[in-house]
């Protein structure tokens, strides 16, 4: 591929582009960095511009933007030097909670020509969260009579970071009477417990003061603490106890309010006032959790009394405790697990990005006409979506990055027969019943000049009266351009043409001599042609008895060696007195149609029959000249003297000076050695013809076979 100096720097930024853009394509690759929350502000993330292939100096003029839905401007990027760098301060506990995945997108754009590009920024994080406590303290009345190894519930830390730095430890000051437990699970949180390691003595110690310590796995630790406070008591000295410590449910998102979640099953060995269970939510649990369900404290049947989104919370972690009314009370404490089942009850939504309108009618295939982004907040095959356009339409969706498409030409345009396209596209979910969205492109196409203007008929015979004033209106015609605007403006001019043939050679290469075949049969024709002039004239007085349509084959033959020729026919219409005279001809190959044109018959006689006798006058006048400036003898070294040569190179005359350079010797006589040929105009060519025609000044070499320019 080749481009000129002129356009050179922009259509190498242009192949350039192309060249990237063909790249994403097939890669659909995406951009990835990672930078550290609360970083500072200008801190570095990425060679934007560098990574995605664009130069500095385009930046500006493409437009060069960066998107973030929903995240404010936590990240820009210097135009000047192209680097992505920290705006705002960024908070992943903030930005994404306690999900373990946390980035920003970035949607970069550029335009002149349109791209999109998808940036991922992962934001990492640091231990930026100590852990916390829900209270200062925690009050614990243990009977003496409590029996070892027995467990008592501890409210555990909470830290809002997450992977390591979220992982935590606890420890517990040195006690005698008490020590640690915890119970660690996959799909809970940590489980807290003091287990009895020596028996109470009220009498000897009536309380405990224990220091329980949480510690991070974060560099630095961070550290949280919280004072354990024991009561020893007497009496009631059991506690209720759960059937089973951890009760799972399920529930789908569409659960109605008022079901019945669970039942939780509790039992005291006392009796009386001391085996009576109070059920309650522990002091820990979410807002959430108090807003959706309910507790009966009497019987332990949860009942929701919220409505359930999957998108929202996908489960729910509920600490009951069970409460005796002893005194002092007693108390156990279970978890209820509620996982909630996704329901197909979010339609996709269909977004369009960016559009690059109009189309040109000529664009190539696969140009970007609009990018576009489905999403669907449901889960698995309730979130798998697929687009889809409506049919018969030239364009096509592919797919560029997870959920974003581009609406692409698929086959040709033609404004003529289509000049806008109301493109809808269809996002469906894999749902049973399926929920949809649309989105509709109105796609303009814009004309360009590919319709030639077309007259009404191909062909127009005019019949003109002679002896009109100059001026004066013969015909209208009339031509329309399906194109539309500037393309469809049509502009009307006559276009000359000459029944004469044109030899690109020069000198006696060029020199042509037509000839008339004769017709088939033998039969004399009524016509003949001018052996150097190409002029068809009559050689009798036409009558009745000739055809009415005569069809004649002129021969045109140059001088050259060997001899090239050519044909052309020609079609003459004879009509009554007083008719136009239609005259047609075209040549043998069929590579043009035959063109019309009414002349004067008797005006071209009359120009030719002048041109022909000033030609004669002339050429006796310049033999005359030469014959007298001659000297009376020839020299032995000298220019021979001139020879007329009459030649029709390229539609005009031409005259050739032959010059023989004579070779001087001692003996013997003169010897040609070098003939050459100089064009020069006849002096009956006209300047409105040397204008016309100024290849006839040209000197060509080679054979070329003589053509006819009808």
């Amino acid at each position: 591929m080749l481009f000129s100096r002129r356009g050179g720097k922009g259509a190498r930024r242009l192949l350039l582009s192309l060249l990237l853009l063909a790249a994403w394509k097939a890669g659909s690759g995406q951009v990835h960095y990672s930078v550290s929350e609360e970083a500072k502000h200008g801190t570095f993330v990425g060679r934007i511009a560098q990574d995605l292939g664009l130069e500095l100096a385009e930046l500006v003029p493409r437009l060069f933007r960066v998107a973030s839905k929903g995240r404010g401007d936590l990240l820009e990027v210097n135009l000047q030097n192209g680097i992505l760098f920290v705006n705002s301060r960024i908070d992943r506990e903030e930005l994404c909670g306690r999900s373990l995945e946390c980035s920003i997108h970035l949607e970069v754009i550029v335009e002149r020509p349109l791209q999109v590009f998808h940036v991922e920024v992962e934001v990492k994080d640091v231990n930026d969260n100590p852990p916390v406590f829900r209270e200062r303290e925690q009050r614990f009345f243990i009977p003496e009579s409590r029996l070892l190894d027995s467990r008592f519930p501890i409210e555990g830390a909470a830290d809002a970071d997450i992977g390591t730095n979220a992982l935590l430890t606890y420890t517990l000051s040195p006690s005698d009477y008490f020590s640690l437990d915890v119970q660690a699970s996959d799909e809970l949180s940590k489980s807290l417990s003091l287990e009895l390691r020596k028996s109470l003595d009220r009498e000897e110690t009536p309380e405990l003061h224990l220091l329980l310590t949480a510690t991070d796995g974060g560099k630095p630790e961070l550290e949280g603490t919280v004072q354990l406070l024991i009561t020893v008591l007497d009496v009631n000295d059991n506690a209720p106890l759960f059937s089973q410590a951890l009760y799972r449910v399920h529930l789908s998102e569409t659960t109605a309010k008022g079901t019945l979640v669970t039942i939780l099953n509790a039992s005291d060995a006392d009796e009386g006032v001391n085996g009576e269970i109070v059920f309650s939510f522990g002091t820990d649990v979410p807002l959430n959790v108090q807003k959706n369900f309910k507790i009966d404290s009497s019987s332990g049947e949860i009942r929701l009394i919220g409505r359930l989104d999957y998108e929202e919370t996908k489960s729910y972690e509920i600490q009951v405790k069970a409460v005796d009314k002893g005194s002092p009370p007693m108390s156990n404490h279970c978890k209820v697990l509620v996982k909630v089942l996704d329901v197909n009850d979010n339609a996709p939504e269909l977004a369009v990005t960016s559009l690059s309108l109009p189309v040109r009618e000529d664009a190539p295939l696969s140009t970007v006409v609009a990018f576009m982004s489905v999403s669907d907040r449901d889960s698995g095959a309730n979130g798998q979506v697929t687009c889809t356009l409506t049919p018969h339409v030239p364009f096509k969706l592919m797919s560029t990055f997870k959920n974003y498409y581009s609406l692409v030409l698929d086959s040709a345009l033609d404004r003529e027969s289509t000049a806008n396209y109301e493109v809808v596209v269809t996002a469906r979910d894999g749902g049973s019943p399926s929920l949809s969205a649309t989105a509709s492109v109105s796609v303009e196409v814009a004309d360009v000049n590919d319709n030639a203007p077309a007259f009404a008929q191909p062909e127009y015979t005019v019949f003109v009266k002679e002896n009109n004033p100059p001026g004066c209106h013969i015909f209208t015609v009339s031509a329309r351009d399906a194109d539309a605007q500037e393309n469809a403006r049509v502009s009307y001019s006559l276009v000359e043409r000459r029944v004469r043939a044109v030899d690109a050679d020069s000198g006696y290469n060029a020199w042509l001599s037509y000839e008339l075949q004769p017709a088939a049969g033998g039969v004399r024709s009524p016509f003949r042609v001018g052996l150097y002039t190409g002029e068809i004239s009559t050689t009798r007085a036409l009558d009745e008895a000739d055809l009415p349509r005569q069809r004649l084959l002129v021969l045109v033959k140059d001088h050259g060696e060997p001899a090239l020729t050519a044909t052309a026919t020609v079609l003459l219409s004879l009509v009554e007195s007083g008719q136009a005279l239609k005259t047609s001809s075209r040549s043998p190959g069929g590579a043009a149609s035959a063109e019309t044109a009414l002349v004067d018959v008797n005006v071209y006689l009359i120009v030719a029959i002048c041109a022909v006798s000033s030609l004669l006058v002339l050429t006796l006048l310049l033999y005359t000249a030469l014959r007298c400036s001659a000297p009376p003898t020839e020299g032995a070294c000298g220019p021979g003297k001139p020879t007329l040569v009459c030649s029709s190179a390229v539609e005009s005359w031409s005259y050739s000076q032959q010059r023989r350079q004579r070779v001087c010797s001692g003996e013997g006589p003169p010897k040609t050695d070098l003939m050459a040929f100089s064009p020069s105009l006849p002096p009956g060519l006209n300047t409105s013809e040397e204008n016309e025609h100024p290849e006839t000044n040209s000197d060509l070499s080679g054979n070329v076979s003589p053509n006819f320019k009808l």
